[in-house]
């Protein structure tokens, strides 16, 4: 014997026919702005840092970080057309003026738009893994920045190596020859940046 909520709950169901393709339309406008979103973060990032941190990069890993990016690029992009089609549907001319005709294209469009949603969700998370990819080859390839050596010039020697430390009493720098060299500061002529130490005197 049916129940009131059980009859309440059958015409939720009827209604969820009537209702399915707006809410669809509603979920799609979310993933619209979102994906939007991306990529347009992801196109002011690459073109405000990708050039210059890229460039440190070995070839291999450079050309590996470029593909997942623009990868990525495409992937959003492609994410938010499909996801505007299916918020906004596709331009048509027929009208519909029977009410099985528009049924039809309800359940049509219904099914468009749910094949859509899908598609721009696996776009969604294919290019946010390309952008986590792409930051993880630059992360692991990225090799601390060496220091840039200096020449010490005193009366009696000319020290070359890289600058440790500076202060009123010494100077302290590392020498590829003779290692941690500590220098009076009284004695220092000059300290100038050095091409390479190979060439100090």
């Amino acid at each position: 014997m049916s129940t009131r909520s059980d009859r309440r709950w059958a015409e939720l169901a009827r209604e969820l026919e009537f209702t399915r393709l707006p809410e669809l339309r509603s979920q799609a406008e979310g993933w619209r702005t979102g994906l939007t979103g991306l990529t347009a973060l992801l196109a002011v990032l690459v073109l405000l840092k990708g050039r210059d941190d890229l460039n440190g990069l070995p070839d291999w890993a450079r050309n590996t970080a470029t593909g997942l990016l623009v990868a990525a690029f495409l992937l959003l992009t492609t994410g938010s057309l499909l996801a505007v089609r299916a918020a906004h549907g596709a331009p048509e001319r027929q009208i519909l003026l029977g009410g099985q005709a528009l049924r039809r294209w309800t359940e049509q469009e219904v099914t468009r738009v749910s094949r859509a949603l899908a598609w721009a969700s696996l776009c969604c998370v294919l290019g946010v893994i390309s952008v986590v990819g792409a930051l993880i080859v630059a992360w692991v390839t990225t090799s601390a920045p060496s220091a840039s050596p200096v020449e010490v010039r005193t009366a009696t020697a000319t020290v070359c190596g890289e600058l440790i430390l500076v202060d009123q009493q010494q100077v302290v720098i590392s020498a590829k020859v003779g290692g941690k060299v500590s220098l009076p500061r009284a004695t220092v002529l000059s300290v100038k940046p050095a091409k390479t130490c190979d060439a100090a005197p």
